[in-house]
């Protein structure tokens, strides 16, 4: 067995480094990470637990929570789960903000054998119910302002369970009082439990002293549902499993671990965490890391996103490109009065490298600024420019490790394009999605013999470098989430008019 180990691994070695965009690589970047462990997000935090147990996992609006605190935390809410129906293999919805009910939920669903689906709180009724219909959830965990939309589609999405949670129990004394004067009075903030429903807060107290569920987790099991538009414009559940889910974060890891340092680096996380580049990219490599997080509930309020980064001083920063030009432009940053010397690496999934944006983020923080690619059929692994080498202008960057890539004839599909022709971008990977929940015809549609046909049309160079020009279907993107046909000016007005409403400063 030893013998053949080794021989697959030099084999695999030598086939990874045929491709061209290797070479490109910064140093010390590796070509594979091959073999994986068999591993989980809650193996991951256990580890960071057991290591460093009063370090802090989460902060929040001048909240802390420790890595300690945190696995009881969600071993009590798992087995308040667990007493309450939750069994393996069940969709439990998420409707929350970034805030730390969401993180525990996260953990506590995996630990009940659970499957996770975060869902935009922002959404309508309407929204809700096919979200929740699409993938059959049995259980939702929401906050305040989402519960009577959820209660008013209970019945019609067959929800069994319904926790309800407030921003106001993670909150510091001091912002606690002043939350139940200003936001609890009135409005959807103050909800009346409805008969058979549970308060987060009354679950973990119940079953604080209770040990996590004895199921069995596999890394090959489902972990998460992530929604996307697909290539059709249909909401669509892409299934992630455990050990893809750890896959990925080893990748983005490797790639930035240039500029970050294990167990030390802080992770800000302004992106929503329903997203696939919040979840995985940001939240999943922070967690890899063994790093803290300081969690942005809404990335509009950059005086809040501010006020995060002078106090916690955070290493690892992503966003989308509205974002960097907002902060970038906040007279807190052009007067001095907050630095950003602390941010090491930021990530723009939707930011190709335009020279002027990246050299005005750097000189400004002193660290770097990379563009890249994903989707969430990749589960936020395609490509990223580099960490330390000068990327090319315009380029999404090169394939991550174990991340293959290529351009193939946009017509038919049968033919590899050469370097600099253009065609439809293909990605293959050892930890791209399942498939989409209960939908086998539009996973056929998307995966073919193991590649991911993105939509999108592009062309590499002879080097490895990536580079988007269009897409092969009508497709708006506004905040950087996909958006299908509808005007770009209601889209954006609606989710500032529901962020307005779940302003909770």
């Amino acid at each position: 067995m030893a013998v053949w180990c080794g021989v697959c691994a030099a084999v695999t070695k030598r086939l990874m480094e045929e491709y061209p965009w290797h070479k490109s690589y910064d140093a010390g970047v590796p070509h594979t990470l091959q073999p994986y462990p068999a591993r989980t997000m809650v193996d991951v935090v256990d580890e960071s637990a057991r290591a460093r147990p009063y370090r802090a996992f989460l902060f929040f609006l001048g909240s802390k929570l420790l890595y300690d605190d945190f696995v009881h935390d969600s071993d009590a809410l798992a087995a308040g789960l667990a007493a309450h129906g939750v069994n393996k293999g069940d969709r439990v919805a998420l409707v929350l903000p970034n805030c730390p009910q969401l993180i525990l939920g996260l953990h506590a669903v995996w630990k009940a054998g659970a499957i996770a689906v975060p869902v935009n709180p922002y959404y309508t009724e309407h929204e809700l119910e096919l979200t929740f219909n699409e993938v059959g959830v049995t259980t939702v965990i929401t906050l305040a302002p989402s519960y009577n939309a959820v209660k008013n589609i209970q019945p019609r999405a067959q929800v069994r369970t319904v926790i309800a949670t407030s921003i106001r129990d993670c909150l510091p004394a001091s912002r606690r009082m002043l939350f139940g004067l200003f936001k609890e009075k009135s409005g959807s903030y103050r909800i009346e439990l409805q008969q058979g429903d549970l308060w987060f807060q009354q679950l973990l107290k119940k079953f604080r002293h209770s040990r996590r569920p004895q199921v069995d987790i596999s890394p090959a099991d489902p972990a998460v549902i992530l929604f996307s538009g697909g290539t059709t414009g249909l909401t669509l559940g892409a299934v992630v499993t455990h050990q893809s889910m750890v896959m990925s974060a080893m990748q983005i890891q490797a790639w930035v671990k240039p500029a970050l340092e294990e167990w030390d680096a802080r992770f800000v996380l302004p992106l929503p965490l329903y997203h696939v580049f919040g979840c995985i990219g940001a939240l999943g490599t922070a967690m890899v890391n063994h790093s803290s997080c300081v969690l942005v509930p809404d990335p509009h309020n950059m005086d809040e996103v501010l006020k995060s980064i002078k106090r916690y001083k955070p290493a690892f920063m992503p966003g989308v490109s509205t974002f960097f030009i907002n902060m970038m432009k906040h007279p807190w940053i052009r007067h001095g009065r907050v630095s950003l010397k602390s941010i090491k690496i930021s990530i723009g999934v939707d930011l190709p490298m335009k020279t002027e944006l990246r050299k005005e983020f750097e000189e400004i923080t002193g660290g770097r600024l990379v563009g890249g690619y994903a989707m969430t059929e990749t589960m936020q692994v395609a490509a990223l420019s580099t960490v330390v080498r000068a990327p090319r202008e315009v380029s999404v960057g090169l394939p991550l490790p174990d991340v293959v890539i290529k351009v193939m004839d946009a017509e038919t599909g049968l033919k590899e394009m050469p370097p600099g022709g253009l065609g439809e971008i293909c990605v293959k990977a050892p930890n791209l999605m399942q498939g989409y929940w209960n939908r086998p015809e539009k996973t056929a549609g998307m995966m073919r013999e193991g590649w991911v046909y993105t939509g999108d049309i592009g062309y590499m160079d002879k080097d490895g470098y990536l580079y988007i020009t269009s897409r092969k279907k009508p497709l708006i993107k506004t905040s950087g989430f996909q958006v299908w046909p509808r005007e770009v000016e209601e889209v954006l007005q609606e989710q500032h008019s529901k962020l307005y409403n779940y302003i909770i400063y």
